[in-house]
């Protein structure tokens, strides 16, 4: 008896030891895997976020032509190169020669501004000290600029930061959409492959589920964000035309790059209204115009949770909360993947609560049935 004990103990040191280093080399494989992949790791998920958004699209687009999916990514593909890349070289093309120009005329004393209107300094709150700051300016702005270089220099360095890392975001979102043509292409096999990972990490009944609720979430995101941002740049578009600010088509696609990166559309319509009641002349109209883009520019509040959660069985709040929360924690990509992670584990919990449900009934069923009567 005490030798079958030292046999066993020895088959089950040995099985011990087989499942540690087992456990341990794949350990390792999966750190090695994610150390090799971790720097593509945002490009690969805004691609797969396109390439679900999109996939409806491209197979539209694939059944007018002949069932061809690789030509309708590509089509997809370049279309969108032209739509964003083209507009955002023009656009940082004619602000760098802008800056040039402003600085050409500066250093040769070109600048002029205008008194300001007496009317400025009764403004609430800040009229006082803008009605000074631009009195300055109007007498001397060589002057003006050289007191407030410290605060001019920071505001330079703050202003390239962002020029570069706008630049570069749109280049990362091109390379981005690059990656979802291929996906397409190949997106029957990738999605059926999707569906048994999750059919195999939650079961044969959940995994499409998950796999569907996943899907739609993202569509509905990206539906929210991309419709709210093409809505919110009409309506600033429509008002800078009818206000005369120059340049309103490019104001507008600015407003639209921002609407998609979850900037504010307050970056672009607060100088627009600064720069109608710098030139302007009828204050009714300033007024007027003022709250149409103060209005226009907060539309977003509004539009977002009119459209997020279509169409998704999460409720509504769930989505919106776990884009907002994903935004906040992770940037732009956080915007998807939260909604995701959180419609997921909100549904995992609901199925998790409905089971002790029924459970709860069949029991109170099952006691009802033998429950004595009671007595009379």
């Amino acid at each position: 008896m005490q030798l079958d004990n030292t046999l066993f103990r020895k088959l089950l040191s040995k099985d011990l030891m087989d499942v540690l280093l087992r456990l341990g080399l794949i350990a390792v494989l999966a750190i090695m895997c994610l150390r090799i992949v971790s720097p593509f790791v945002g490009l690969i998920l805004w691609a797969l976020i396109l390439a679900v958004a999109l996939y409806p699209l491209h197979q539209r687009l694939a059944k007018r032509l002949n069932g061809r999916q690789g030509r309708a990514a590509t089509l997809i593909v370049l279309v969108g190169i032209l739509l964003i890349g083209v507009p955002s070289a023009m656009l940082g093309s004619s602000f760098a020669g802008h800056v040039s120009d402003v600085y050409a005329a500066f250093e040769n004393n070109e600048i002029t501004i205008k008194q300001p209107d007496p009317a400025v300094a009764e403004w609430p709150v800040v009229g006082k000290k803008i009605y000074q700051v631009w009195g300055a300016a109007a007498r001397d702005l060589p002057g003006l600029l050289k007191n407030m270089q410290p605060q001019l220099e920071k505001l330079a360095k703050f202003l390239l930061s962002g020029a570069a890392s706008t630049a570069g975001g749109i280049l990362s979102f091109l390379g981005s959409l690059i990656i979802a043509g291929i996906m397409m292409a190949y997106g029957q096999s990738g999605s059926l492959a999707m569906r048994r990972v999750t059919s195999r990490l939650t079961g044969p009944e959940k995994g499409p589920r998950l796999h569907k609720l996943s899907t739609a979430t993202i569509r509905s995101v990206a539906t929210g964000v991309i419709g709210v941002a093409i809505i919110q740049a009409l309506l600033l578009g429509v008002g800078f035309i009818w206000a005369g600010i120059p340049g309103a088509g490019v104001l507008a696609f600015i407003v639209l790059l921002f609407g998609i990166a979850q900037l504010p559309a307050a970056v672009v319509s607060i100088p627009a209204i600064a720069y109608l009641w710098w030139t302007g002349d009828s204050t009714m109209t300033n007024v007027f115009f003022t709250v149409y883009l103060l209005v226009a520019g907060m539309a977003d509040n509004v539009l977002k949770p009119l459209l997020l959660g279509r169409g998704v069985e999460a409720p509504m709040p769930i989505i919106l909360l776990g884009a907002l929360g994903g935004m906040v924690t992770g940037g732009i990509i956080g915007l998807f993947l939260g909604a995701v992670v959180l419609a997921v584990g909100y549904q995992i919990f609901m199925e998790w609560v409905a089971e002790g449900d029924s459970a709860f009934n069949q029991q109170a069923e099952t006691e009802a049935t033998v429950a004595p009567l009671p007595k009379e």
